[in-house]
């Protein structure tokens, strides 16, 4: 009985040690499979299925949607020219799109105010000279001058090279004039000069009249008439409006007082983006210059290289050479504003510091 009892007890402490190994056994091959497993195979938990998916590299998420640019409009002075190549520039390297514009350059004309049309509202920024921002003021529309793209204006008045009687403008008198009646300039000149006998005759925009009578002058700008008559073979001498001492900015850009009260980023980042369109034009106008084409194809390519290079001096010189693109001066508008009052062009003086202001331009 001892006998089979030690080896019944035997049996059971064999079968309970042997079911002891197994259950050890299937415990190590079960840990064996989880770490053979590739990782990152277990099934997501369900909740994650539509999850959005992280970058693998733990990284910034996805940028977020683009701004809607702002619909902008600047009313230009004039039919598309290299007059207006920093414009063009702004647009086609899209520094006006980096500023947050969506920009349309819409051609002004003989028939078009730009003054009237900015402060009605209809575009947000346009083109006039000085002076015309000063007659407008007076009138009651509230614009303000931003930035100049010109220091000087490239107004002048011509004359057949083979007059040898004319060197100066106190020589006008005896002479025909074609000339716009209520250009500001001629009633300066007219009066400084004491121009009582001087001819004048009414400027259609034609140079045919100028071009048959020798004894003529016609005004014009130095930017496009000298290039036009030498295809004509006519020679020409010049008198530069500025040199005068009628100093008024050229081809200025403004808006409202509204606008700039409202919306002074705006205003800051349209005078930067131009700036900045005015000194790659510098460099690259015949890059730009295509682009004017398309929308003046009446103006061919050698025209426009010839007026980007005579509007250097212009634009970039003067104060620009030294205080940067676009600047303008309070002595400057007050002359020209003392200027036309004195011609009873204006009838009175009124705080400068409303026609014009510089704090919008770039830091040089």
């Amino acid at each position: 009985m001892k006998i089979f009892k030690r080896a019944t007890m035997f049996r059971v402490q064999r079968h309970a040690v042997m079911s002891l190994c197994l259950i050890l056994l299937l415990g190590v091959l079960s840990a064996c499979g989880n770490a053979a497993k590739p990782a990152g195979t277990a099934s997501a938990p369900k909740a994650a299925d539509n999850a959005s998916p992280k970058p693998a590299d733990g990284g910034a998420p996805a940028p977020a949607a683009p701004k809607e640019l702002i619909k902008t409009s600047l009313i230009l002075n004039w039919f598309a020219e290299p007059e207006h190549g920093g414009n063009f520039a702004a647009v086609v390297k899209g520094f006006y799109k980096d500023a947050g514009f969506d920009m349309t350059l819409t051609p002004g004309g003989p028939q078009v105010s730009a003054t009237q049309i900015v402060a009605s509202g209809k575009a947000q920024f346009g083109m006039a000279n000085g002076d015309d921002i000063l007659v407008a003021r007076q009138e009651g529309i509230p614009v303000v001058a931003i930035a100049t793209s010109m220091q000087k204006s490239p107004q002048a008045l011509f004359y057949h090279k083979e007059d040898k009687s004319i060197k100066d403008f106190g020589d006008l008198n005896g002479h025909k004039v074609y000339v716009a009646s209520t250009a500001s300039f001629w009633q300066y000149i007219k009066k400084k000069y004491k121009l009582d006998n001087a001819q004048e005759m009414k400027y259609t925009g034609q140079l045919v009249n100028f071009v048959n009578d020798p004894n003529a002058l016609t005004q014009g700008y130095m930017t496009s008439e000298p290039f036009t008559l030498k295809q004509q073979n006519v020679e020409i001498g010049s008198l530069l409006v500025a040199d005068s001492g009628y100093k008024i900015y050229a081809g200025v850009y403004f808006t409202t007082e509204k606008m700039i009260a409202e919306h002074p980023d705006q205003v800051k980042a349209f005078v930067e983006a131009t700036v900045k369109g005015w000194d790659y034009y510098k460099d690259h106008s015949e890059e730009i210059n295509p682009f004017i084409k398309e929308k003046n194809p009446d103006m061919g390519l050698d025209m426009m290289k010839f007026s980007a290079q005579q509007e250097i001096d212009f634009v970039y010189g003067g104060d620009a050479a030294t205080m940067g693109t676009g600047i303008m001066t309070k002595e400057r508008w007050v002359e020209v504003q003392k200027q036309l009052v004195d011609v009873g062009i204006l009838k009175k003086e009124e705080d400068i510091d409303k026609v014009f202001t510089t704090k919008f331009l770039p830091k040089k």
